[in-house]
């Protein structure tokens, strides 16, 4: 008799020491289709990716380790900021598409946007 895998329950954790939840099976995200934020994440992305290459060279050739620290600490306020960004290009793209009906009220909804993210940047 072959046993099926068994599933975690949804919403559970799915392994000990797993730290993402996982989403409830009607919950589905979209991802980001405008090509602008798109680019954006991307761009902040690979500038972190070159921060991270330039820490591991500091370190293969034995920087002392505050100026590491102080790298390590530009690539994860870099990360929260891109993450920051991602999140809210996701609400935009959700709420505009539900809500903006007319150009005053896109308008309106963008400078609310731009309001919360300066907020969210606010709490790194």
């Amino acid at each position: 008799m072959t046993r099926k895998p068994r599933r975690p329950p949804q919403g559970k954790m799915a392994e000990p020491g797993r730290m993402t939840p996982l989403l409830p099976e009607h919950c589905t995200m979209a991802a980001l289709d405008n090509d602008k934020h798109r680019t954006d994440i991307l761009n902040r992305l690979k500038r972190a990716e070159g921060q991270l290459r330039g820490i591991q060279r500091m370190i293969e050739e034995g920087e002392t380790c505050l100026p590491i620290a102080t790298q390590m600490a530009a690539v994860r306020k870099a990360l929260d900021s891109t993450y920051v960004r991602m999140t809210m290009c996701f609400m935009e793209q959700q709420l505009q598409g539900r809500l903006a009906e007319t150009p005053e009220a896109e308008k309106d909804m963008q400078a609310m946007f731009e309001e919360i993210e300066t907020l969210l940047g606010k709490i790194r």
